[in-house]
């Protein structure tokens, strides 16, 4: 379910002092019910997916569609990763944070900080930097549940118009189709984080 920006902006996570330039594009309550203690367990599912990033056809093509522009284009050429066209996010880190759990990096994320309720990773290429931020939230009714924020920082005009043009793709055709997924991988590890629990 798609959240207000607000969902993000209001909790005091450690994300906002660090990516305090980037804006927030989308915030998504994910449907991972679990207890206090799970986020790990999620930050290991997302870091190890292998596959697909969605299981959709529709949202399949566009993420084909869009390595094939990037090829084109020039998009994701060496010199556009993270911590080499600016320096990255860990550059910014307190000292705290720094010295703390960094995370599992995956595909084209590069970890930024791992604590016990948020996650971040950082991507770059030719038209944005972009940060998948998870928040592990209380749901109010005893349980727990992920938020999953992505932030942007638009490199210049074209980066904002791309960021623009792919909003409505990324709505229906990636979005929900990554949330089913993120969902029934979750569902189908539940004896994995029972027993964790156990020990």
């Amino acid at each position: 379910m798609r959240l207000p920006n607000t969902a993000h902006t209001t909790r005091p996570w450690r994300i906002h002092e660090i990516a305090y330039d980037f804006r927030v594009e989308d915030v998504w309550a994910l449907p991972t019910p679990g207890g206090p203690d799970d986020l790990a367990h999620l930050v290991k599912q997302v870091a190890g997916a292998t596959g697909h990033y969605v299981d959709s056809p529709v949202g399949r093509a566009l993420f084909a569609l869009r390595w094939k522009l990037g090829a084109l284009f020039g998009w994701d050429e060496p010199g556009t990763g993270v911590g080499e066209r600016q320096a990255g996010l860990r550059d910014r880190l307190p000292a705290d944070l720094r010295e703390g759990p960094r995370g599992p990096d995956f595909r084209k994320f590069t970890s930024v900080y791992q604590t016990h309720d948020e996650w971040a990773a950082e991507m770059s290429n030719g038209t944005c930097r972009g940060v998948m931020h998870l928040g592990w939230v209380p749901d109010g009714s005893g349980g727990y549940h992920a938020r999953m924020a992505v932030l942007v920082k638009p490199n210049g005009l074209f980066g904002a118009a791309y960021m623009a043009g792919i909003k409505l793709f990324r709505y229906t055709g990636v979005y929900p189709a990554l949330l089913r997924q993120i969902g029934r991988e979750w569902e189908a590890s539940a004896h994995e984080r029972a027993a964790d629990r156990a020990r």
